[in-house]
């Protein structure tokens, strides 16, 4: 028998985790998903766990702050540089060393998939990767320090220490999933919105 490598969502989609297409792909099963995912395996600081909805969210603000007259495609991009978590999972580094990898080809094919499935190149040219890596330092930085219990000195060694215009008024807040569920399908729409202007 055959193992099965397909996962039923919440819209009714089926996806393959193998050959993932994207238009088994929906926005809302994606926001769902990735809302009640925890980053750094749940080990932060609050009574809710931080999502990679929510960490999702604030890379793409950091990267509208680092590029103000940003193309909208590239800002939606950056606010779902992490979508494949929604099937897969979110993996501390440690842990997708030593899977090895699989983990990140998958993770590749599914974000292929999505990426088609919004309109965005399957693969997203070196620069416009480069600035959202950025920006996911940045946000690294910060979950680290205000929720994950590191102290400066150890985030600057691990993620380099972002400018502090940069980080001015960024604040993590630790919300309900289904707030942020609807916070990230709202952005969403509204980038795609901004595409289509």
């Amino acid at each position: 028998m055959t193992a099965r490598a397909w996962q039923r969502m919440l819209s009714g989609r089926r996806l393959d985790l193998l050959d993932p297409t994207p238009v088994d792909i929906e926005v809302e099963d994606i926001a769902h998903g990735l809302a009640f995912v925890a980053r750094w395996n749940g080990q932060t600081r609050g009574d809710w766990p931080y999502s990679v909805a929510e960490h999702s969210l604030l890379v793409e603000e950091i990267f509208c702050r680092t590029n103000p007259k940003g193309d909208a495609r590239w800002k939606l991009a950056a606010l779902l540089h992490d979508a494949p978590e929604y099937v897969i999972g979110d993996m501390i580094s440690p842990v997708k060393a030593a899977v090895g990898p699989g983990y990140g080809e998958m993770d590749a094919r599914i974000a292929a998939a999505v990426h088609i499935r919004f309109g965005l190149p399957a693969v997203l040219p070196a620069p416009i990767k480069k600035a959202i890596k950025a920006a996911d330092k940045v946000s690294a930085w910060l979950e680290a320090v205000q929720i994950a219990g590191f102290s400066e000195a150890e985030a600057n060694k691990l993620f380099g220490r972002p400018g502090d215009v940069l980080m001015k008024g960024l604040e993590i807040k630790l919300r309900p999933p289904a707030v942020v569920r609807a916070d990230y399908v709202s952005r969403h729409a509204a980038l795609l919105a901004e595409l289509t202007l």
